[in-house]
């Protein structure tokens, strides 16, 4: 199997539809006569796809205990797609696991189900990452639904970065390659850079680079999981990278919206938990301190702008 297509789920079922659509329309995964009639009952059984002659791939979809019907789209009109029903919402980080675990592939990747993939865009992937087996991980371009491209690469949430973000100087200063080094406002996402975290949206994942790095940490169970393996990563010697030649459409935090305070919070203690693991005693006491007291103090002025919009 060259490729394994995780896509973890709670409560998108629209957009789940729609993504494994377009694998569908692209080729990834058959159609149901083709792949599920008595000709071929083991291929339904095994979940896998041929999207062309020269590209094997697999699609694994895991529900985490979706309340809109989710498990039940999958199961009737995608009954090629392999199912991974969970009776809980077990997290995003869990559910890529058991996804990764199940899977077959040389390569992982991990999609968001609020995207579309365009035909001949898993074989440009799969292509990047035979030609550079240095890379343990890639993300591709990530387009809004007009076509305008997503700022989909950042740095890691190091000290200075963070606390130029928290003094406003990168807004002050969008494009500069120091104050603006976060959120790599300096970056067209027009050319292939090695990076330090790619958005987790569509990150491919090589098997090799898992079985020396691990699985996704769990105790990043829905935000920080793919920026902590990628510092694992980079940390093993493995090159992380983006690559413009790949595009996936991205319609952008449909599952977290439906949560939105709840994620603010969660996004933040994961910040603080990447510290704990990483930077706890490796940084001075009082830059420590500091960022993490700004990261408390912004996660506040967020919630409560939120709140005065009307958030949940």
């Amino acid at each position: 199997m060259d490729l394994s297509v995780a896509i973890v789920n709670w409560n998108t079922a629209g957009y789940l539809q729609s993504c494994l659509s377009s694998l569908r329309a692209a080729g990834y995964i058959p159609a149901p006569a083709a792949c599920c009639g008595r000709d071929r009952p083991e291929a339904a059984a095994r979940g896998t796809a041929i999207g062309s002659a020269a590209l094997s791939v697999e699609v694994i979809v895991v529900d985490n205990a979706s309340p809109d019907g989710s498990a039940e789209l999958v199961r009737s009109e995608f009954p090629e797609v392999r199912l991974i029903a969970n009776s809980e919402n077990l997290g995003y980080a869990k559910g890529n696991n058991q996804a990764i675990q199940a899977s077959s592939g040389r390569y992982i990747l991990l999609l968001n189900p609020d995207t579309e993939v365009p035909p001949g865009a898993l074989e440009r992937l799969v292509a990047y990452l035979d030609a550079h087996p240095d890379t343990g991980a890639v993300g591709v371009r990530l387009l809004n639904p007009d076509g305008s491209t997503q700022r989909s690469c950042r740095a890691f949430p190091l000290p200075l970065p963070l606390l130029y973000e928290a003094l406003g100087l990168a807004v002050l200063f969008p494009k500069s390659r120091r104050f603006a080094a976060y959120r790599m406002g300096w970056f067209s996402h027009n050319r292939e850079m090695e990076v330090d975290q790619p958005m987790g949206s569509a990150l491919a994942l090589r098997r090799q680079a898992i079985q020396d790095v691990g699985l996704l940490d769990e105790q990043f169970p829905l935000f920080f999981n793919e920026v902590d393996w990628c510092y694992r990563a980079k940390q093993r010697g493995w090159r992380v990278a983006f690559t413009p030649e790949v595009s996936i459409v991205h319609h952008g935090g449909r599952g977290t919206s439906q949560i939105r305070l709840a994620a603010l919070r969660e996004s933040h203690r994961s910040l603080e938990r990447f510290y704990q693991k990483h930077l706890r005693g490796r940084i001075p006491w009082p830059l420590y301190v500091a960022t993490l007291a700004a990261n408390r103090v912004g996660v506040l002025v967020r919630i409560a702008w939120s709140r005065a919009k009307g958030g949940r």
